[in-house]
């Protein structure tokens, strides 16, 4: 299955300056596996040490966010889109 991932400007740098690719996978977790294997650099800013998705970065399938999925192990379908949003941190 092929989806689209939007990359926001923080990560464009490891892309190329590129705001979506298109990769290959079959569930989040495989996805950012792939994004990193084309994108190197990118796994280690969407996942802590265990390989969950960070805290502060929301990773949304179609508008949902795959939290309240099944995480890594939500599954995609063809021309699925996913958003990476990190957490604004703000405030006094």
């Amino acid at each position: 299955m092929t989806v689209t991932v939007r990359i926001p400007t923080p990560l464009r740098k490891l892309t190329d300056g590129a705001d979506e690719v298109s990769i290959e996978a079959a569930t989040i977790g495989a996805m950012i596996d792939n994004l990193e294997a084309a994108h190197a650099g990118l796994k280690e800013r969407l996942c802590d040490e265990n390989g969950e998705i960070r805290r502060f970065v929301n990773v949304y399938l179609n508008d949902e966010d795959v939290r309240f999925l099944n995480g890594r192990d939500t599954e995609l379908k063809d021309g699925d889109e996913i958003s990476i949003v990190p957490a604004i941190a703000g405030g006094k």
